[in-house]
């Protein structure tokens, strides 16, 4: 057994089913943990707003659970490489753990450092700690990357065997703190101005705030295929933030079902089990697709519509980011968004949809946006679902299917609940007219204190008109 190794902290912010941490611990006397901010090393996609909010408070609740253990966080700012060389000298480290990442940068950045520390002589090891399966393990016949869902899944699903979950170490007891350590606190993760009353009503980051989720949510698991699609309901895990950040691991998530529920490994899951399954193995198809197509965060996987016809009327992108589109449900979805971090993927798919097809703007820029605002924002899962609400990636919805935000809305949100929290201006409007409001007579209007054109914008486009030009834009590419 070494005397001492390191452990980089990065998307894997927890203790339990950890493989590097539990790696280090087995094999070494004391375990230096550190987390390196190096946003630098992050472009294009250093994190958002929103994402940087989440990870204080997720690094701080990580250094408590460390403590509680015997050991402790340590936090450095500066290129990864030369900090964790440094670290290595400097507490006579003889090898250094990490689970593995896969964006684009991440594995560049990682091969290299891998390789200069072991060219110094150091052990050094990576980890599968995010994923069920790693992309390289799902092959179709071909032995090519798969490029739509369906076979993706059963390919998956037929691949995939239970490994034991991981314990979290008993001790992890560390070494003198080395020099030049960060306090969290200065990292500027948090803002100075307080802006996060949304995020803090809604959110408690970390390893037990991620177990607290989902020990709310699991009886409603086997209902999930009927409620995921009700705004007003609280049908959805939200997990996704506690699964970016590593605070839990698929792996868990998917045992605690299997075990809530008794099923075996490899048996058939009930329907609403099925789905929520299936949610999970489509953020390891974005991994699949962001680690074939490295490109796609910035191009389309269809490369013919990197010609599209887009417009370029940013007083449209920025109503739309403020909620002030005059579609109700569009504005709902993008002020809940800004005040708590997050949307439930049913708006997502409405507001995505109405940014490309009833506004005509790059997919790209809906993509930005939702990068800084978001606080589960993932660079596979962002890119893979915008991409597919702009009919340009893998497995997408065809461009000529374009959502209408006004059925959608009474579909979805039948009472008008959902459009009466996040856009009060409405918030007294009869139901016949909650998600039209330009077509309520003005006695309605008039008693629901609504002024078209005053306390909410009328639409700022039609939608007939607006599918229409979307349908020839569409066109006009093909020719």
């Amino acid at each position: 057994m070494s005397d001492t190794s390191i452990v980089w902290f990065r998307q894997d912010l927890r203790l339990a089913d950890n493989p590097a941490l539990v790696a280090a611990v087995s094999s070494s006397h004391r375990v230096l943990c550190v987390y390196i901010d190096s946003p630098q090393e992050e472009e294009p996609w250093p994190p958002g707003g929103a994402a940087k909010w989440w990870l204080g408070h997720s690094l701080a609740a990580l250094a408590q659970s460390l403590e509680s253990k015997g050991g402790r966080l340590d936090c450095f700012r500066g290129a990864a490489g030369a900090t964790l060389a440094q670290l290595a000298k400097q507490t006579n480290a003889s090898a250094v753990y990490w689970n593995r990442r896969y964006e684009p940068q991440a594995i560049a950045r990682d091969t290299q450092i891998k390789k200069d520390l072991t060219a110094q002589g150091l052990t050094v090891e990576s980890f599968n700690g995010s994923l069920l399966l790693e992309p390289p393990e799902v092959r179709n016949k071909q032995g090519k990357p798969f490029q739509v869902f369906t076979p993706f899944w059963r390919a998956f699903y037929e691949a995939l065997q239970p490994i034991p979950l991981l314990t979290a170490p008993r001790k992890i007891p560390c070494p003198h703190e080395p020099g030049k350590s960060v306090k969290l606190s200065r990292l500027g993760y948090l803002p100075k101005i307080p802006w996060d009353a949304g995020l803090k009503e809604m959110w408690v980051p970390g390893e037990e705030g991620a177990w607290e989720r989902i020990e709310q949510w699991i009886m409603l698991a086997p209902k999930y295929d009927g409620l995921r699609d009700q705004t007003d309901r609280d049908g959805t895990s939200r997990l996704s933030p506690y699964l970016h950040f590593g605070e839990i691991s698929p792996r868990q998530i998917w045992h605690k079902i299997l075990q809530k529920f008794r099923i075996q490994p490899g048996a058939p899951l009930p329907e609403g089990l099925k789905v929520y399954a299936k949610e999970l193995v489509w953020r390891e198809f974005a991994y699949h697709l962001l680690f074939h197509f490295p490109q796609t965060p910035l191009e389309p996987l269809r490369a013919q519509y990197a010609e599209f016809p887009w417009n370029s009327d940013r007083s449209l992108l920025r109503a739309w980011q403020r909620g002030l589109t005059g579609y109700p449900m569009v504005d709902a979805g993008m002020r809940r968004l800004w005040h708590t971090g997050w949307m439930h993927n049913r708006v997502r798919m409405i507001v995505a949809s109405f940014l490309v097809k009833h506004l005509l703007l790059p997919w790209q820029d809906g993509a930005r946006w939702f990068w800084d605002t978001l606080v589960d924002a993932d660079l596979a899962s962002n890119t893979l679902n915008w991409q597919w609400s702009a009919g340009c990636g893998a497995d997408a919805a065809p461009y000529f299917r374009i959502f209408n935000p006004v059925s959608q809305g009474e579909k979805f949100d039948p009472y008008g609940d959902y459009v009466r929290k996040w856009v009060p201006e409405l918030a007294k409007l009869d139901v016949p007219w909650i998600h039209k409001p330009w077509e309520a007579p003005p006695f309605a209007l008039q008693a629901a204190k609504v002024e078209l054109g005053g306390n909410y914008p009328l639409p700022v486009v039609d939608h007939v008109k607006a599918r229409n030009r979307a349908l020839e834009a569409l066109k006009s590419l093909r020719e």
